[in-house]
């Protein structure tokens, strides 16, 4: 950790195409990420217009609030068990097995939902889906500083984080292409989620391609521990990863502007399904609406993805954070329009943002939290930006109308917007009252 502290401006990074030439790891790394993010992109756009534009299915808000619970809540639930164990396992491994389980499963879904069953029982097979994609996503990020030098981590982790939600958004738009190809109903539905799993077992082919051990973790454990049956440790994945975060006060800044967008995210995008569905061009617009919107959202990370580290190195973490923030606050105002040009614009930007606020979070955590603490860490991220998300949109299902023209609920979103920049800049003063080495000390001390 450098003496200047975690809102220090950093060096400008040299250009990411020649980091990744000289660490073939990397670009190793950031394959298994492409694949496994498409691989997403392509499961979760192939269930997701199954149950909400699929003519032979009728989607209410609170049937879409299931459905993306069930895509997310895995995240939730798992990801601190995951932590634990990308904290003992060799990372390596868990990327091979993980994506060969997720092509079975995703394999399993496709089939269950061609045959026109139900959505209990689809639902059923996706959260099992969902389980074995989070070992993937914990592990990326917990092995990403293993194979980049410190000084170019922040300038990496938003290239790679950003290609991979890039990568997502493509697998999304390959799921709607796919979709006109095969069919808009169940069976058609089906052969998209087929090719999801052919994307994840090249997943597994490449991750076979890393030496062991190379991703970490850096500490030995022996053999019982690594057995699932540790369940002690495992059990306590969470809460040792939101003491981790709480020690490290840039972590817990970024983690509740992260919390509070994702909330805000959730509204936003019941909203629009919605609106898309049965307001927009008198409820013609539908898939193609939506994904004008989600196209916007994916520019608006991109462009964070260039942004970020330049903001970074030379306004510092928390500047970066309350910027992006107060940018998102004044931009979910005008969704209070309900006008569909401006909300694709709004959308661009509130993409920027979300994605800035994300970036500074995971160069925070990588940066300021010790090895054998990250997987814990960034699993607890990964269950609040799924947990948030989820109940924002039950919360949103509850209130919104069949519509979703909800200018209340837009408004509410600012105002969190609002409250979350005051979070944050007091949260930072952490930095500057707390004593030098206390963070190090009390980790120690675990």
């Amino acid at each position: 950790m450098t003496t200047s502290g975690p809102d220090a401006p950093a060096a400008a990074p040299k250009p990411a195409w020649r980091t990744f030439r000289d660490l073939p790891d990397l670009l190793r790394l950031l394959g298994v990420r492409l694949l496994s993010q498409y691989a997403e992109g392509l499961f979760q756009a192939g269930l997701g217009t199954a149950i909400v534009f699929n003519p032979q299915r009728s989607a209410s808000p609170a049937d879409i609030a299931a459905g993306l619970a069930v895509l997310l809540l895995p995240y939730s639930a798992i990801g601190p068990f995951a932590g634990a164990l990308l904290d003992r396992w060799d990372r390596r491994r868990v990327f091979i097995v993980a994506n060969l389980v997720r092509a079975l499963l995703i394999v399993a879904c496709a089939a269950v939902l061609a045959s026109g069953a139900g959505e209990t029982a689809i639902f059923i097979v996706a959260l099992a889906v969902g389980g074995a994609g989070r070992f993937v996503a914990s592990g990326l990020s917990a092995a990403l500083p293993h194979v980049v030098d410190r000084p170019q981590l922040v300038a990496m982790n938003s290239v790679t984080t950003t290609l991979g939600a890039g990568a997502t958004a493509l697998g999304a738009s390959t799921a709607v292409g796919l979709r006109a190809l095969f069919g808009s109903d169940d069976a058609g539905s089906g052969g998209v989620l087929a090719c999801a799993a052919l994307v994840a077992v090249l997943g597994a082919l490449l991750s076979t391609r890393f030496p062991r051990g190379v991703l970490g973790p850096d500490h030995d454990i022996p053999a019982a521990d690594r057995s699932p049956t540790a369940l002690r440790d495992v059990a306590a994945g969470l809460a040792h990863g939101a003491r981790a975060a709480w020690e490290a006060p840039a972590v817990t800044a970024a983690l509740s502007g992260i919390g509070v967008h994702r909330v805000v995210f959730g509204f936003n995008t019941l909203m629009l399904l919605l609106l898309t569905r049965h307001r927009f061009a008198d409820g013609t617009l539908g898939l193609a609406g939506f994904g004008s919107v989600a196209g916007a959202t994916a520019v608006g990370m991109f462009v964070a993805a260039v942004l970020t580290p330049f903001s970074v190195a030379r306004c510092g973490r928390r500047n970066t954070v309350v910027g992006a923030l107060v940018t998102a606050c004044l931009t979910q105002l005008t969704v209070l329009s309900l006008n569909f040009a401006v909300l694709v614009l709004a959308a661009a930007v509130l993409g920027l943002a979300g994605q800035v606020i994300k970036l500074s979070g995971d160069a925070a955590m990588q940066l300021d939290v010790p090895d054998e603490r990250r997987g814990q860490v960034f699993a607890f991220q990964d269950a609040l930006f799924n947990v948030t998300f989820v109940g924002a949109v039950a919360f949103a299902a509850a209130v919104v109308p069949f519509d979703g023209a909800s200018r209340p609920l837009a408004a509410a979103g600012a105002v969190l917007y609002a409250v979350a920049v005051v979070a944050v800049v007091l949260l930072y003063r952490r930095t500057e009252t707390t004593p030098p080495g206390t963070a190090e000390a009390a980790r120690a001390s675990n």
